[in-house]
C-alpha cells in the first residue's frame, strides 16, 4: 500500500511512496506527531537524480525489518531539497559542524521541536569500510533517546545554537573590504593555486564545473589581459568538452566527474549546470571567437529544447543516473553494440571506435562498456585510417547520429519535472544571453516561452512561488527564486528592448528588498519575512553549484540602479562591502560574488541603442552589442518614437538624442561617446573600452 507521499507533487517523494517506511511530508501533521509521541524525527533529505539516494532507499527503505526499526521508533519525515532549500541548507550545517562533509542523502535525527542532535549522509544497511550500518545506528539513536535524554537535549541545543551562529556570521562582517583595482588579480592568484595544469578544473577527483570560477578567470584574462588566466579557462573548457562529463551524442553536461581526466562521469543531468554552462561557453566564444565553443553553447541549447523543456514552456529540473537500476547504463556502449548498430558502415564503426575510444576492456568499473569521450583528435583518426579527414568528420557525423537514434530506443533515465522558479531563470537568461551572441533565434524564443511560463504559473505582483508540477503550485519562493527570475527578466530585455520584463524585474526586485534584506544587520536572509518559522532564519552567501541568492539579487539591483532608478544601488552596495571580505579571502566559494564585486569596482559598460521598431540598423547594432564580450554591461534597445520605450531606462536613455537613423552610446561612469551608427564601429569601440594593462597581486 503506498504511503503518504503518493499524495506528494515532488517526484522524489513520489519514488518513496511505497516503501514500507511510514513516511511524512515535512508539515504540521508530522511535527505534531512527534511531540504527541515523544519520539525523535528522522528526517532524510535527497532529490530525485540522486544516486546514492536510491541505494539507500534499495538497501534500507525497502527493507521491512529496517523499515519497522524506523516506524517503531521515530517519525519519519522525507524531504525534496529542490522543494525545501531552505530546510536542506539548515540542517547541512549541522554534519559540517560535526566536522564531515555533507552531501546526499543526509539522514538527520532531530527532536520533536526541530533541534538536531546527530547527522551522517548515506548509512549502508549493514557494517561496511568503517561506516556503521543503519540499523546498528537506528538502536544507538533511540536508545540514546529513551535512556540519555538530557545528553541529548543538551547536544540539541548546542548544535541548534551553533547552527543560528552560523548564519549570524555569514550574514555579517564587522569590517568591510578595501576594494579596488585589484580584485581580479588577488582573486585570481588564489584560484590558480587549486588549478590543475594538467586537464584542466579546480582539485583533484570528484571534479565539478565550477562555472563561476572561470567567469572570474575570464574576467582577469580579458578586462585586464592576462594570458595565464586566458591559458587556464581555455584548457578547462577543452577538458570538459572532450571529456565523458560532456554527452557527446546527445548534447549537455552530467553533474561531475569521478576522476581528475574528466572521463568518467556522475551521469545525472541538472538544468542548472547546463544554464550556467551553456553561459559560459557563449562568453568564451565572445572572448576567444573559438567556433568549438559557439557549437557546445548551441549543442546545450538542443539538448535543453529537446529534452528538458515542457509543452507549456517551463524547463524540467533534473535527469536521473541511473536506468533499468543502473547507474550510466543509460550512456555507455559496448564495441559490439557499436559494430552491430554500424555494421553496414564500415568506416563510421571504425571512427567512432577509435575517436570515442571504444573498446572491448571499456572504461567504465568492470562492466565492459566505455563512456564516450574525445579519445584522439578526429585529425589522428584520419591519419590512422589513412582517410581524408573530411570523409572521416562526415563518418563520424553518420555514426553519431545512428549511435543517438539506437540510444533512443533504450529505457531512458527517469526526468524530475519540477519546474523550478529559481533553475528556470538561470536557464532563460542563458538562453537569452546565448541567442544574438550565437545567431540562434530559436533559442530567444525557448526562453520567451519559459519565461512567459513561469511569470504566468509563478509570479503574482513580483512574488515568486517556488515550483510548479503539473497544476500543483508550491511556495512561497525563497530567495534564490526571486533573484535568478529578476536577472532572467533583466536579460530578455537586453536582448529583445520589451520593457515589460523591465517592469517584471522591478516588481520582483522591490519584492525581494521587501520580504528578504535585513535592514538590521545587512545582507539577504534565503527566506521570506512571512515563510514558515524554524529553527533559525539563515542567510546563504556562498556561490556553489548554483550562485547565491545574495549574488544575484545584487547583480539584478545594480543593473537595475544603473537603467531604471538609483535607489537599487544601496542594498547591493552595502552587501558586497560586507561580503567582500570573505569572497577575497575564499574565491572558490564566491566565484559569482568576485564577478559582481567587479561590477562595482569597475563600473558598468552601459550601451544605448537607440532605434525605430523594425530597423535594421538598430538590430545590426544590438547584434554587436550582444556578440561582444563586455562582462559588466547594460543594454538598452529603446525606441525614441514610444514614451513608454523611453521612460522604461530613463537613467540611460535620457539626454541622448535619436539620430536620422539607428544610433549607440556607450557610456563609462555617464560620460557617452559621439553616436556609433555601425556596427563595426560599436565592436571596435567596446573591445578598446574594458581592456586594462594587468595588476599583479
Amino acid at each position: 500500500m503506498p504511503n503518504r507521499l503518493a499524495r506528494e507533487a515532488s517526484p522524489y517523494l513520489q519514488q518513496h511512496a511505497h516503501n514500507p517506511v511510514d513516511w511524512f511530508p515535512w508539515g504540521p501533521e508530522a511535527l505534531a506527531k512527534a511531540k504527541a509521541e515523544d519520539k525523535p524525527i528522522l528526517l532524510s533529505i535527497g532529490y530525485s537524480a540522486c544516486h546514492w539516494c536510491h541505494v539507500m532507499e534499495k538497501e534500507s527503505f525497502e527493507d521491512d525489518a529496517i523499515a519497522r526499526q524506523m516506524n517503531d521508533d521515530f517519525v519519519s519525515i522525507k524531504v525534496d531539497r529542490e522543494e525545501r532549500p531552505d530546510l536542506d541548507h539548515i540542517y547541512q550545517l549541522v554534519i559540517q559542524l560535526m566536522g564531515r562533509s555533507g552531501g546526499w542523502p543526509l539522514t538527520v535525527f532531530l527532536t520533536p521541536d526541530q533541534k538536531p542532535f546527530f547527522a551522517g549522509t548515506y548509512f549502508p544497511p549493514t557494517d561496511r569500510h568503517g561506516i556503521s550500518g543503519f540499523p546498528a545506528v537506528l538502536r544507538a539513536i533511540a536508545g540514546a533517546y529513551r535512556e540519555k535524554r538530557a545528553d541529548v537535549e543538551l547536544q540539541a541545543g548546542e548544535m541548534t545554537q551553533a547552527v543560528s551562529r552560523v548564519g549570524e556570521i555569514e550574514g555579517k562582517t564587522a569590517r568591510t573590504a578595501e576594494l579596488g583595482p585589484d580584485l581580479l588579480a588577488k582573486t585570481s592568484h588564489k584560484l590558480f593555486g587549486r588549478f590543475d595544469e594538467q586537464h584542466g578544473g579546480f582539485g583533484t577527483r570528484p571534479k565539478f564545473p565550477n562555472t563561476m570560477c572561470f567567469d572570474v578567470l575570464l574576467r582577469r584574462g580579458f578586462e585586464e589581459n592576462d594570458d595565464d588566466a586566458k591559458s587556464k579557462v581555455r584548457l578547462a573548457l577543452a577538458g570538459m568538452r572532450g571529456g565523458g562529463i560532456w554527452d557527446h551524442l546527445g548534447g549537455g553536461f552530467h553533474r561531475y566527474s569521478t576522476d581528475e581526466r574528466w572521463l568518467v562521469p556522475h551521469f545525472e543531468k541538472m538544468l542548472y549546470d547546463n544554464a550556467l554552462l551553456m553561459r559560459l561557453y557563449a562568453d568564451a566564444f565572445r572572448a576567444f571567437g573559438d567556433e568549438d565553443y559557439a557549437a557546445t553553447a548551441s549543442d546545450i541549447g538542443t539538448y535543453l529544447l529537446r529534452e528538458m523543456q515542457s509543452p507549456r514552456g517551463g524547463f524540467y529540473s533534473a535527469q536521473d543516473a541511473d536506468s533499468e537500476g543502473e547507474e550510466g547504463k543509460f550512456f555507455v556502449w559496448t564495441e559490439a553494440e557499436v559494430r552491430e548498430i554500424l555494421q553496414d558502415d564500415a568506416l563510421a564503426a571504425d571512427v567512432a571506435l577509435r575517436y570515442y575510444g571504444i573498446t572491448e576492456h571499456g572504461n567504465f568499473e568492470s562492466s565492459g562498456a566505455t563512456v564516450l569521450a574525445m579519445n584522439r583528435p578526429l585529425s589522428t583518426v584520419a591519419a590512422a585510417l589513412d582517410t581524408p579527414l573530411p570523409e572521416v568528420q562526415d563518418a563520424l557525423t553518420r555514426g553519431s547520429v545512428r549511435l543517438l537514434a539506437a540510444r533512443e530506443r533504450r529505457p531512458k533515465p527517469f526526468r524530475d519535472e519540477k519546474i523550478l522558479a529559481s533553475w528556470n531563470g538561470l536557464a532563460i537568461a542563458a538562453l537569452a544571453d546565448a541567442s544574438l551572441a550565437l545567431g540562434e533565434v530559436s533559442l530567444l524564443a525557448a526562453a520567451e516561452k519559459a519565461f512567459e511560463y513561469v511569470e504566468q504559473a509563478l509570479v503574482s505582483d513580483g512574488r515568486v512561488m517556488r515550483l510548479a508540477k503539473g497544476d500543483i503550485v508550491k511556495g512561497p519562493g525563497f530567495l534564490d527564486d526571486h533573484a535568478f527570475f529578476a536577472v532572467a527578466a533583466l536579460d530578455l530585455y537586453e536582448a529583445t528592448g520589451n520593457e515589460t520584463r523591465l517592469a517584471t524585474a522591478r516588481r520582483v526586485a522591490d519584492q525581494m528588498i521587501a520580504r528578504f534584506w535585513d535592514e538590521a544587520g545587512g545582507g539577504f536572509f534565503f527566506t521570506p519575512s512571512d515563510g514558515e518559522k524554524l529553527i533559525t532564519r539563515s542567510k546563504d552567501p556562498f556561490d556553489q553549484s548554483i550562485p547565491s541568492g545574495g549574488s544575484l539579487a545584487c547583480l539584478a539591483l545594480l543593473k537595475l540602479g544603473a537603467i531604471a532608478d538609483e535607489k537599487y544601488n544601496e542594498p547591493a552596495r552595502r552587501y558586497l562591502e560586507q561580503i567582500a571580505p570573505r569572497a577575497i579571502e575564499n574565491p572558490f566559494g564566491f566565484g559569482q560574488t568576485i564577478s559582481v564585486l567587479d561590477r562595482l569596482v569597475r563600473g558598468s559598460t552601459d550601451i544605448v541603442i537607440l532605434a525605430v521598431a523594425g530597423d535594421p540598423g538598430g538590430a545590426a547594432l544590438h547584434a554587436a552589442a550582444m556578440g561582444a564580450y563586455v562582462p559588466n554591461r547594460n543594454i538598452v534597445w529603446a525606441d525614441p518614437n514610444r514614451a513608454e520605450s523611453m521612460q522604461a531606462a530613463p537613467l540611460l536613455t535620457a539626454d541622448k538624442p535619436p539620430g536620422p537613423r539607428a544610433v549607440a552610446y556607450v557610456c563609462r561612469d555617464r560620460t557617452c561617446s559621439s553616436p556609433i551608427t555601425t556596427p563595426e564601429e560599436l565592436t571596435a569601440h567596446l573591445r578598446r573600452v574594458d581592456s586594462t594593462e594587468p595588476v599583479r597581486p
